[in-house]
This record gives structure tokens, sequence and C-alpha cells, in this order.
């Protein structure tokens, strides 16, 4: 199982020198991802804790792809509904170009109405969005020239498309993760919660003649027992389960790097 950290792309952790700092850590740690998150409109009710400030998780990306070598780039999830999906296909084709194909799209169709009504985006339309914005990134990924809108134009650079993970639950989230992505990334769950829709997943994924789809899930470290969190580990993995994605909360980059280390710790002790 690859084990990943998300990076808090909001609040007084987004400045400039502690992105880098963390990123660097990560990078140099025996660790395999680095994750984001996606907020544009944050309302002032409910900016407890971030105060509002998210830093767009594409240009962290592409910020972060530069002060690092090695160590996967992704987010957990991108709102698809939110951007143009031509526009979000170059986003990606450009950071996945920078950082040497280390970019992973996790994508979701979004559920805040007030961000909806902020970005003028229909949220009823939400899904549908989403499999549009899908269905042009893999058209942009398969060839140099694209017809979009009755125009026909060069997508360059094109390099390896990133591997998708959809977002969400449910069927219509499965349904996704089979046709249009690489996997599936269901947030943060226990792993009792897992076992039917992997079922599920797998069967989607049979009927359409597909290799089972990687899964990503995400939590908290929970425990200062280095063989409690490897046992919790062991146990996805023995699921199916493919990445981890830790998502505890940070003070600083000092803070960070404890915390890096001691999942790397409880990762090499498994």
């Amino acid at each position: 199982m690859k084990i990943g950290v998300y990076l808090r792309n909001m609040g007084p952790h987004a400045s400039r020198e502690n992105l880098r700092a963390c990123a660097r850590t990560a990078d140099a740690l025996p660790l395999d991802d680095l994750w984001v998150f996606d907020h544009l409109a944050i309302p002032p009710e409910d900016s407890e804790g971030s105060g509002g400030l998210y830093v767009d998780p594409l240009a962290t990306l592409a910020f972060v792809a530069g002060v690092t070598e090695r160590i996967n780039i992704g987010t957990g999830v991108l709102v698809l509904p939110y951007r143009p999906a031509l526009l979000t296909a170059k986003w990606a084709a450009s950071i996945q170009s920078l950082a040497g194909g280390r970019l992973m799209l996790g994508v979701g169709v979004g559920w805040m109405a007030a961000e909806f009504r902020a970005l003028g985006v229909a949220r009823s339309r939400r899904g549908a969005l989403t499999d549009e914005a899908l269905e042009i990134l893999h058209r942009c990924f398969a060839s140099d020239e694209v017809e979009i809108n009755g125009q026909r134009f060069l997508f360059l650079p094109r390099p390896e498309r990133p591997r998708v993970f959809v977002g969400g639950s449910g069927p219509h989230a499965l349904r996704r993760a089979v046709h249009l992505g690489d996997g599936w990334m269901p947030g943060n769950v226990d792993a009792e919660s897992l076992e039917s829709p992997l079922r599920e997943l797998r069967a989607m994924a049979d009927e359409a003649g597909k290799r089972a789809p990687e899964v990503v899930v995400a939590g908290r470290l929970g425990s200062d027992d280095p063989g409690r969190v490897s046992d919790r580990i062991a146990r996805f993995s023995e699921l199916g389960v493919t990445r981890f994605a830790f998502n505890d909360r940070y003070e600083d980059d000092n803070d960070f790097a404890r915390y890096a280390e001691r999942i790397a710790r409880v990762v090499s002790e498994s």
C-alpha cells in the first residue's frame, strides 16, 4: 500500500515558506504521496479553522512540483464542476509535465451550496458537469489534436494522463470511478463501512471488463501506538485499499515534520 499525507493549503499553514518546507520534508521521507484540498469561495460563517484562506489546489501543486523531486502530488479532491473542463485539462497537463509525471487527480462533484452560488454554477448539474469534464480530460490526453465546441486545436503539452480517482459515495460515484476513472476515493471512512461498496465496485468493474480500480482512503493517525496504526493500515490493505492518505492537522512546518516522521516510522516498521 502507498502511504501519503495531506498538505494543508489553507489558513495560516498556506504560506509560501510553510508549504515549501512541508513539501520538502515529505519528499525526503519514505512517503509516497502528498495531497491537497479544494475550496474556492468559503462563506464567512463556514471559515472557522481556515479564515477562508485557501490557496487554489492546482496552483499549490504547481508550486509543490517545483520544490520536490520524487513524491507523487494529488488533489483530494478537485471539484470539477467549479472549473471549465478544458481549463482543468490544461492545468493537469501543465502540472503533469512540470512534475515529471507525478500528478494524481482526485476529483469530485462538490457539495457546498454556497460555493456553487458564488461561482454561478447550478448545483443540480454537478454530476453531469463532472462527467463532461472527465470525458474532455480523457479526450485531451488521447490526442495532440482535439475538437471541442466545433473547434479543433492542439492540446500540448500532452504528457501521460494523470491517474484519476473519483471521490464520493453511492452508486453514481462507483459507476463514475469504473467508467471514467482509474480508481475510487471515498474519503474518510472506516474499514467496516468499505466492505459492501468495494464488493459493488469490483462487480461493476468485472461487468465492464476492467481491472479492479485503485482505492484511496483518507484518515487520521488516531493513535500514538505504532502497532495499532500499522494494524489499521493492514486491515485496509486486506480489503484492497491501495493508498492511504493521513489528513491530521498540524501547527507549522516543525509540527508537520514530527508528524510525517511518525507516519514514516510506522510504515517502515509495518
